[in-house]
């Protein structure tokens, strides 16, 4: 059974880190790489071979509801090969780059930490472990957005967990009266106890988690710490926050509880629409006004967000399958576009696009990779975005929901517009580059290039015969709502 491994073996590498790394980080490395690429062959040979089936873990030998299980279905496999493949490439850029900070090995240990708790809330089926992994990987990140030690990194970690925080909060309140009306904590025996509960309870808890995790994933009006953390971490924590945990703690959860516990009432995908259309078009105008490089990246997050957000509110099999391609295409992009801010940063000492310039010639590979990052996010063809936000735009017309497509494709062009002036002021301003601070590693320059090239071929699993092998199991478990409930508790 590959799922306790998946938390196992990241978990150990850290304990391991801390265990054996001395003042050079040459081991905290080697054990990294090794630990996420194991998790990246598992994840991947999970997805593969799950299908349509659900796998169940219980420990210590003990039976459903008295365990506390691990679930493997096409969702949570998908979710672990996106967190662990941008894991994978964000060791590669931290190489080099974080050996600019002190004690570097620590950056490795909480990297691990923070690993384990985002494999940990999407492997587990236990609500309450759900939030203790949760915890286990903010607590990480926090660390990890003040790794730089400077008073803008203080702050915005201080901010990031006071918001943390209080959403934590909200979401042990909703875990608590979710136990007390149903007398378990297994998210299946949830699920089919709430339908022999007042209806009031499920809308009341579903109010809160909706503010708990609205929180978590950063849609509007929820998301005021996300600007500061992600502009102010190190470049791959930036890609790690905005690529993957802002997914798996908050949209997997999302999906998870709103879809397969509740049932996807009616009243909250409508809600749904509405928080995903507003955080596309206030978080695009909001990226229009901004010059630091990381803080435009950290805005578009949340208008990518309301994206899927949207697709999910819609709740057909067509708007679905765009929000679950679109979960994966922004990991991509996103995460290569922190990596080009990150590099530029690293050689010229700011993220002001009114100090940058022409960098086509000195740095090629950060420019050329983040042209292609640029065409994916704003959903031009061939490139991944397109077909995820065009696939969107067409449910929400099949679906009679002309205002959200016609919203949709205002923030797709609003997206186009603040990428054309970080384009043309960061990487193809008058002013000729020549002067670096430091080069760009073989590292950071083979991690971009990866992602730059997924962001050409992911937009092949559209293509009917790979999407009934990728994209549709994960559909089929959102779209079965609770046929959750049959596949872990009617084995």
């Amino acid at each position: 059974m590959i799922l306790p491994f998946i938390i196992i073996i990241p978990l150990l590498a850290a304990f391991l880190i801390t265990l054996i790394s001395g003042e050079k980080d040459n081991w905290a490395i080697v054990l990294s790489i090794l630990a996420v690429l194991s998790l990246l062959i598992l994840a991947l040979f999970s997805f593969f071979t799950t299908g349509d089936e659900t796998f169940i873990y219980e420990m210590s030998g003990w039976k459903i509801p008295l365990t506390i299980c691990l679930v493997q279905d096409a969702l949570s496999s998908f979710m672990l090969v996106i967190v662990n493949l941008i894991a994978l490439t964000s060791l590669m850029f931290s190489i080099s780059y974080i050996r600019q900070y002190s004690s570097p090995w620590m950056y490795y240990a909480l990297f691990m930490l923070l690993i384990t708790g985002m494999n940990g809330v999407i492997a587990t089926g236990d609500i309450f472990n759900l939030f203790v992994f949760m915890e286990i990987a903010l607590f990480a990140a926090y660390a990890l957005v003040a790794f730089g030690s400077k008073a803008e990194e203080y702050e915005a970690a201080f901010k990031y967990a006071v918001m943390g925080s209080i959403s934590s909060t909200l979401i042990l309140l909703g875990v608590g009266i979710l136990y007390a009306s149903t007398s378990t904590l297994t998210m299946a025996n949830i699920a089919a106890e709430l339908q022999t509960v007042n209806s009031q309870v499920t809308y009341w808890v579903a109010a809160i988690f909706l503010a708990g995790f609205g929180l978590k994933s950063a849609i509007m009006p929820f998301h005021a710490w996300l600007p500061d953390a992600h502009s102010s971490a190190p470049a791959p924590i930036s890609s790690m926050l905005s690529g993957v945990l802002i997914k798996a703690l908050g949209v997997y959860a999302i999906i998870r509880i709103f879809y397969n516990i509740f049932g996807a009432p009616a009243v909250f995908l409508t809600l749904f629409m509405v928080l995903g259309s507003i955080s596309i078009i206030v978080a695009s105008y909001l990226a229009l006004g901004q010059w630091d490089l990381k803080r435009l990246l950290a805005y578009s997050s949340i208008s990518q967000i309301g994206f899927i957000l949207l697709g999910l509110g819609i709740g057909t099999k067509l708007a679905i399958l765009g929000a679950v391609f679109h979960i994966l295409n922004h990991a991509i992009f996103k995460s290569l576009l922190f990596y080009n801010a990150g590099a530029v940063e690293l050689a010229l000492g700011t993220r002001d696009l009114r100090k940058m310039g022409n960098l086509k010639g000195a740095m090629p590979v950060t420019t050329g990779t983040s042209m292609i990052a640029t065409l994916s996010v704003a959903g031009l063809p061939p490139f991944n975005g397109f077909f995820s936000k065009l696939i969107i735009i067409i449910a929400a017309v099949q679906a009679n929901h002309i205002v959200y497509a016609i919203i949709a494709v205002i923030g797709s062009l609003l997206t186009l517009a603040y990428f054309i002036k970080a384009q043309r002021y960061g990487f193809h301003g008058e002013t000729e580059i020549t002067e670096f601070r430091q080069t760009i590693s073989l590292g950071m320059k083979s991690a971009m290039i990866i992602l730059a090239v997924l962001c050409i071929v992911t937009s092949l699993l559209i293509i009917p015969g790979i999407r009934e092998l990728t994209l549709d199991p994960v559909v089929t478990v959102i779209m079965n709502k609770t046929g959750y409930i049959q596949a872990v508790l009617g084995r």
